[in-house]
């Protein structure tokens, strides 16, 4: 597995400067093996031979524009139509002879929780390719990782516990959401235990921080974080450092059904896409037509390690970002994305401009009397959509004249202009989930 997908120096020296030809030979390699293993499953049987595509029509990467993406919706379809487990895998699981399967699901934040399914080989190597990505950032040895990734039926607590313990020699905490274990004791946790990196959603990373003040903990001083790794999109990195006492923050993307696609490096210059593990495209939400380099549009992924269980071929995960058109440098070979950028699904368009409710935090979160934390509801009024932000101020803040200030502020970053209503601190929590879910619910549709 290690000689297919090298961690820390023999990637860095290895597959990661290669040229790009010699990282196109690999990733041809491995996508023929994929659509070959799809051309199996059912799912993918219906879903491209309804397009008149056959076999011999997929020769290689030059033709994966042939191949129509296919989304959440087609999967949880599969879902309906042959439940529990849908035919986007190729393993009859009711057969006492069927291979290893570990089932999770994700977490249900844009519907309902869609079925994942591993076989050992794609399990391992997902779990080794987080570990690349922790490693590239700096993971040492001697690190007491606090994790505050969930566990239960998502796959999050799991994969990144597995991650840690199988490919690294840090120590790990695997404290879970607030659910699992209450942020009061999370903080005395990581006081105690020493702990050094956080791993998790950022949103319930602040929070803690803000939980450790208030019980007298003061981070960077009793709890000396030095590196925090999660999924920070367009949130305020500078805000969430100086929340843990000037932590150096790094930002990595993935889905449930992908495991990890991209991860931030040392230079602070987009997210590296893992090209020798995924083909990454990115297309039109409407078209599904390639985007120039620099352009935004939907991430569409091929997972060139899941040959086994569930193939993933042209996965259109409908979370926004852009490839990079400046060179790395470091000198490195893959590609970089800006990093998640909002969803597609989730835009809401006001007044002719797209609004993207996960990407307001981080014009919140730079504002000195705003917790950070928010939720929108849009409804539709008369003949328009119409939004409004609840944002969430700190103790003490003076209220008056802040709605309007903070409603200028949205104003001038999104173009259009929104309500505001604040609330006091713990206020959205109910709404958004923070404390119990993985991925916290920024958008409240009453629209539907």
């Amino acid at each position: 597995m290690l000689a297919e997908y090298p961690l820390g120096g023999a990637f860095l020296e290895g597959i990661a400067r290669a040229s790009r030809d010699e990282l196109r030979a690999v990733q041809e390699r491995r996508f023929r093996a994929v659509v070959k293993r799809a051309w199996e499953v059912p799912f993918y049987r219906r879903l491209w031979g309804g397009r008149g595509i056959e076999p011999g029509d997929i020769r290689g990467l030059d033709d994966i524009g042939k191949l129509p993406p296919f989304s959440k919706h087609d999967l949880m379809e599969s879902v309906a139509e042959h439940p529990p487990f849908g035919d986007y895998h190729g393993v009859d699981l009711s057969a006492a002879g069927r291979p290893s399967v570990v089932v999770h699901t994700t977490s249900g934040t844009t519907g309902a929780p869609q079925p994942v399914l591993f076989g050992a080989w794609d399990r391992e190597v997902q779990n080794l390719l987080l570990a690349r990505a922790y490693l590239f950032q700096g993971l040492r040895p001697d690190d007491v990782v606090h994790s505050v990734y969930g566990f239960g039926m998502v796959n999050g607590g799991h994969y990144i516990r597995e991650a840690l313990l199988h490919w690294t020699k840090s120590l790990l905490l695997p404290a879970g959401t607030g659910l699992e274990t209450r942020s009061e004791q999370q903080v005395e946790l990581m006081r105690g235990f020493g702990a050094t990196v956080i791993v998790g959603f950022v949103d319930y990373i602040k929070r803690l921080a803000q939980v450790a003040r208030d019980k007298g903990i003061v981070p960077g001083r009793d709890v000396r974080i030095r590196m925090i790794s999660g999924h920070v999109g367009r949130e305020d990195r500078d805000a969430i450092s100086a929340a843990w006492g000037g932590a150096e923050v790094y930002d990595w993307y993935g889905v449930a059904d992908t495991g990890i696609v991209a991860a931030e490096g040392a230079d602070h210059d987009g997210l590296y896409v893992w090209e020798d593990a995924h083909v990454l495209e990115i297309i039109d939400p409407d078209t599904g037509a390639p985007r120039r380099p620099g352009e935004p549009g939907n991430m569409c992924v091929t997972a060139l390690f899941k040959d086994g269980v569930y193939p993933i071929v042209r996965f259109d995960t409908n979370d926004v970002s852009a490839f990079l058109t400046t060179p790395s440098s470091r000198g490195l070979t893959f590609r970089r994305i800006r990093g998640f950028e909002g969803r597609s699904d989730q835009m809401v368009k006001l007044r002719g401009i797209n609004v993207y409710p996960t990407a307001i935090g981080a014009f919140l979160g730079a504002h000195p009397d705003s917790t950070g934390e928010y939720v929108c509801r849009v409804e539709r009024q008369g003949s328009r959509d119409e939004m409004t932000v609840v944002v969430e101020v700190r103790r003490g803040a003076a209220r008056g004249g802040l709605d309007a200030e903070l409603k200028a502020l949205l104003r001038q970053k999104l173009g259009v202009e929104v309500a505001v209503e604040l609330v006091g601190p713990g206020e959205t929590a109910p709404l958004t989930g923070l404390e119990v879910r993985q991925k916290p619910i920024r958008l409240i549709d009453g629209r539907r």
